[in-house]
């Protein structure tokens, strides 16, 4: 009979274990997801901002010196991220490609213009920055127009912002919320014990002897629970990293360090702060208390 009320009494254990481990490892996933996203939001920003064109048509009576000198001059600029000549012969036969037909058969001669194609590094994407490059090109006398879109970079520049407050907002919720959890999970394997803990107490031993039993195997499941968080996370930021190479999401080594790093931190530091005060609200009640 006691055999099999020990067995039982293991069984809820490990379940108690596993139960905390769970929590520990879904929350701290969840919160390094999050992580992942804050870190890699204006990488994605920036790369979706350094696909806007800023097109720099130019006058038919523009001399070739002038042209290479624009180009020069456009390459070595601290705003470009890169730029392309596409000549007009070129792009009468892109339209051409586009439409499916020939249009100069029709006009029998081709009007587009030469023309640069800027891409801008993506600090320098906004209205008021834009503008202000497009408005010192188009000064030059043998430059006709500049185009960009200009609408579209106003919605990107204010859903960036709004995307990025509410990144951040979430994110401070989600890591109020894993501690709670994390917390609660201990607090509950904790109470299972509290009779153990009272009858230790009882029998001489000190809060401290008492604690560190506790204390250690929480942050032993804390670190486990963090280690398979890490490694979900590892899967996610590679599989990510080879579906969007162009986002380039493990260049940046150090941050990636880092936020795994701060991760595994967090799931110590949470259920070590949790059993402490789980264990001392025990320590600390009378031997009635611990029936309610």
């Amino acid at each position: 009979m006691a055999s099999s009320f020990e067995r039982y009494q293991k069984r809820r254990l490990v379940f108690s274990y596993f139960s905390v481990i769970i929590s520990i490892t879904l929350v701290l996933f969840l919160l390094g997801g999050l992580g992942i996203i804050v870190i890699n939001t204006k990488k994605v920003a920036d790369h979706v901002k350094e696909k806007v064109v800023l097109s720099v048509y130019l006058k038919d009576t523009a001399k070739d010196v002038e042209i290479k000198q624009l180009q020069k001059s456009l390459a070595m600029a601290a705003y470009t991220k890169s730029s392309v000549f596409v000549s007009k012969d070129a792009a009468a036969e892109a339209h051409s490609e586009e439409i499916g037909e020939n249009f100069m058969d029709f006009l029998g001669y081709n009007p587009l213009q030469n023309s640069i194609d800027i891409y801008l590094k993506a600090d320098y994407v906004s209205p008021v920055k834009t503008k202000e490059i497009s408005d010192e090109i188009a000064s030059r006398d043998f430059v006709d127009e500049v185009t960009y879109d200009q609408p579209l970079i106003t919605l990107l520049t204010d859903n960036i912002k709004r995307i990025t407050l509410w990144v951040l907002i979430i994110s401070a919720v989600f890591t109020f919320i894993a501690v709670l959890l994390i917390n609660s999970s201990i607090r509950l394997s904790v109470y299972a014990k509290r009779f153990t803990i009272k009858t230790m107490q009882m029998v001489g031993a000190t809060k401290r002897f008492i604690r560190r039993p506790f204390v250690w195997r929480s942050v032993r499941l804390g670190m486990l629970g963090a280690l398979l968080a890490l490694i979900g996370m590892a899967a996610i930021l590679y599989y990510l990293n080879e579906q969007f190479p162009d986002l380039a999401l493990l260049d940046d080594k150090l941050l990636i360090g880092a936020l795994f790093l701060g991760v595994f931190l967090l799931g110590v530091f949470i259920t070590w702060i949790s059993t402490y005060f789980a264990t001392q609200r025990f320590l600390n009640l009378r031997t009635d208390e611990l029936y309610y």
